[in-house]
Formats: C-alpha cells, sequence, structure tokens
C-alpha cells in the first residue's frame, strides 16, 4: 500500500494538478490562514465553510441523469445499470419548461427503492382488507401457474426458484408501469439540493451525518440540477490531496484514533452464504445501509460482498439464475461473477472483499477505496475475521463536525413525505 502512495503523491508532483488536486491547495491556503489556537478539525471547518459547492468539479456528463416521470420500471433500471449510478432525479413530464426545480422534479429513483416497490406490491392481502390484492399480484399470476408470488414478500425465501425473476422482468405489468406511478405512492427518498451557494460544510455534513448518498446542486434561475455530488467523488477529491499539509495532518492519523470503525462486530449486519439473496436487499433498505457481508456458514469469515447496485443483476440478467434451484447469496455472487467474467465488463463485485487492519491510517485507506472505486472496507484481525465495516460516510464524518445550530430552519423547506410512505 506504501508504494502506491507514493506512486500517487509523485504524479501529483509530477503532473498538472487535477480539479480535485486544486480545490484541495484552495483549502491549503485557507487553513494556512485559520487561527493557532484552533483545533485541525476546527480549522477544516472553517476552510469548508468558506468554499461554496459551486467550486466542486462537476460530474461526469454520463452521471448527471435524469428519468422523466413516464419511464417505466424497466427503462429505468436499464438506465441507471448503463449509465452505472445508482440511482436518478426524477422529471415530471408535465412540467413547463420554465418550472422552478421544486416543481420540475418529483424525487429520487434507485435500485432499492423499485425492488422494494416490487416486494410491498407483492405482500399477501390483509386479513382485514382480502380484497386489496395488488394489480402485480393478478398480473403474476396469470403469467405463469408456478410463478409463486408470495416467495418474493416472504422472510423465508431461500426456495425461491432461479427462473422468478426471469419471469417477474418478463411481466407486462413490470414492462408498463411507470415512475410517475410510484411516486405517487411510494417516496424512494426526500429529494435535498444544494444551491450553487451553499457551502462545502454543508454538503460534507450532508453526505455524512445525514447519511445523503448523493445531493443535487440546483441553478435556481434555470430551475435544473448543475452538479450531481457523491460520497465517491468527496473520497476522490481527499484522495486527489494527498501531500497537501492540511490532508496529510489528518490522514496519516490511524483507524483507531478517529475512532473507526464505528461499526463493531455485534452491529455488523450480514448474511450468510446459504441465506436468500433477497433477504440481503431487504436487510439493507431496512437497515438504510448500502451493504453488507456475505458470512461463511458456521464461521465469522467474510466470502464476499453484496451491494444495493448489485440488485441490477437479478433486474437486468435474471437468465444467469435460471438453473439455480434457489437464489441464495453465495448463488448470486457466483452467478453474477460469471456473468461479468464472460461479458469481460468490470464490477466492483468482481473485486471480491476489500479489507484492512485497526492499524491502517485514514490516508491509506481513502487511497485504497478511491483505487477500487469500492464503498466500503471490512476491518478483519490476523486470522481474517471480521472486527468492523467502514463506510464513505464514516470516513467524511471524521473530516468534518457539525457546530451547535448549524442548519437552523435549513431542512423547512424539504417536501414531507406521503402520508403512506413505507420509507
Amino acid at each position: 500500500m506504501a508504494t502506491m502512495q507514493e506512486t500517487h503523491i509523485a504524479t501529483m508532483q509530477d503532473s498538472p494538478r487535477s480539479p480535485e488536486a486544486q480545490l484541495g491547495m484552495r483549502v491549503e491556503d485557507l487553513w494556512d490562514l485559520q487561527e493557532s489556537q484552533l483545533t485541525p478539525t476546527e480549522k477544516l471547518n472553517s476552510c469548508f465553510e468558506s468554499i461554496p459547492v459551486s467550486a466542486f468539479p462537476p460530474a461526469p456528463s454520463d452521471q448527471v441523469i435524469e428519468v422523466k416521470s413516464d419511464t417505466s420500471l424497466s427503462e429505468a433500471v436499464q438506465i441507471l445499470a448503463h449509465n452505472k449510478i445508482l440511482s436518478a432525479p426524477v422529471v415530471d413530464d408535465h412540467a413547463p419548461e420554465d418550472a422552478s426545480w421544486i416543481d420540475r422534479y418529483i424525487g429520487i429513483v434507485e435500485f432499492a427503492g423499485i425492488v422494494m416497490w416490487i416486494l410491498h406490491q407483492s405482500e399477501p392481502p390483509s386479513p382485514r382488507s382480502p380484497s386489496s390484492a395488488t394489480a402485480f399480484a393478478v398480473a403474476a399470476n396469470g403469467l405463469t401457474s408456478t410463478f409463486d408470488l408470495a416467495l418474493l414478500g416472504s422472510e423465508s425465501a431461500a426456495t425461491t426458484p432461479g427462473s422468478f425473476f426471469e419471469a417477474l422482468t418478463s411481466s407486462e405489468f413490470y414492462k408498463n408501469t411507470q415512475v410517475r406511478d410510484i411516486a405517487g405512492s411510494f417516496r424512494w427518498a426526500p429529494f435535498l439540493a444544494l444551491q450553487s451557494s451553499n457551502s462545502f460544510l454543508t454538503m460534507l455534513l450532508l453526505l455524512s451525518k445525514y447519511k445523503m448518498k448523493s445531493i443535487p446542486v440546483v441553478d435556481l434561475g434555470e430551475g435544473r440540477i448543475d452538479n450531481i455530488i457523491t460520497q465517491s467523488a468527496v473520497i476522490h477529491m481527499l484522495a486527489e490531496c494527498a501531500g497537501l499539509q492540511w490532508f496529510e495532518s489528518w490522514g496519516t492519523k490511524k483507524l483507531s484514533e478517529l475512532g473507526l470503525p464505528l461499526m463493531t462486530p455485534d452491529y455488523i449486519v450480514k448474511v450468510y452464504e446459504d441465506e436468500p439473496v433477497l433477504q440481503a436487499f431487504k436487510l439493507m433498505r431496512k437497515k438504510r445501509i448500502g451493504g453488507l457481508p456475505v458470512i461463511e456458514n458456521g464461521g465469522n469469515k467474510a466470502v464476499g460482498n453484496i451491494s444495493l447496485r448489485d440488485i441490477q443483476f437479478l433486474l437486468t440478467a435474471p437468465e444467469i439464475y435460471h438453473d439455480c434451484r434457489s437464489i441464495t447469496a453465495k448463488n448470486f455472487l457466483t452467478a453474477v461473477k460469471r456473468y461479468l467474467e464472460m461479458h469481460e465488463e468490470v464490477f466492483p463485485i468482481l473485486s471480491g472483499l476489500i479489507t484492512c487492519k485497526k492499524n491502517c491510517t485514514i490516508k491509506e485507506l481513502i487511497l485504497l477505496l478511491d483505487s477500487q472505486k469500492i464503498h466500503r472496507a471490512y476491518v478483519v484481525d490476523g486470522k481474517g475475521n471480521l472486527e468492523g465495516v467502514i463506510t464513505l460516510r464514516d470516513i467524511i464524518s471524521r473530516l468534518v463536525h457539525e457546530p451547535r445550530g448549524y442548519f437552523g430552519d435549513f431542512f423547512d423547506g424539504v417536501l414531507p413525505l406521503p402520508a403512506n410512505s413505507r420509507v
């Protein structure tokens, strides 16, 4: 790992600095102006409060994707998968061209939300309302006599046949349901946006303490999204700042010095390799986490990692499970890896498990996560047993802190969740 760091710093010194590194130099200039009695964290807070989010390098054009509200579920999944993004803002297709951003956008569409909506639709009718069978149940039951819909919503879904999602994704209901139909009754995520004048500190706090994975930055004049800042983009910016004084003073600290990992062994959310893969995704949504380890049966060693982004493989390549008697976590990992290798596609799931030790520095971990484009690392002991997990959010949360009363009435403008929201 030391070789990787040295190479990275040498590259920064010998070539034109990236936009992220230039941003880091701006922090460096502000760092030198801070009062000496301030702690390093207080200095960073002050520096980031002085920089507007408009200074953050724009996301690649293929990552600022919008989905129209009349898009079908099937099309939305393909859009997210093709562009390798976890989510996208939903545009009201009836909104006029001069609409404000709050009228133009109606929410966020994400892989987890789509599948959780399907799970919700597949739940058995309530005993108090036996006539409340969903349209999905009618469509699915009409598709094939062997299509056991109840398996999808069941906690004991270990017997879900490999052909299940193949039948699901070929159903007319799945193809014809629109994003608009879901947004009216099921809000996946509150649409909270920043203005270009908001500070870096606000952005960093939202991505860490307030658990947002991405934040749109809107142009109030145009009523449109200018940029989308993700946790991954922030980690990449930090990686590009290696060698700068402010970063080194923080980055050379060991994980334990910064109170990491936050998630210790007793609290790690996990699935065992023989459990149904649907249980993994349901746990992620229930616990509001982006991924979890797959643990060997009867042990405490992780054999793989499943992330929210991997859910796309249940919907975009359902045929790869056709010969599986049931889609367990182990079967899922094996089938997806075989599929990606056959198609020569590069995807984080192929990297396997990213691990580190407690004596690793935060800088080493940032460089590792950024180079692998992975959202979490698992802390292990000398025998490979899990000791904790560290996410991108955890890292950002150790960079800044929220001053008392900082947000004030900032959240008052957030659109409320619908009364019947299941999120």
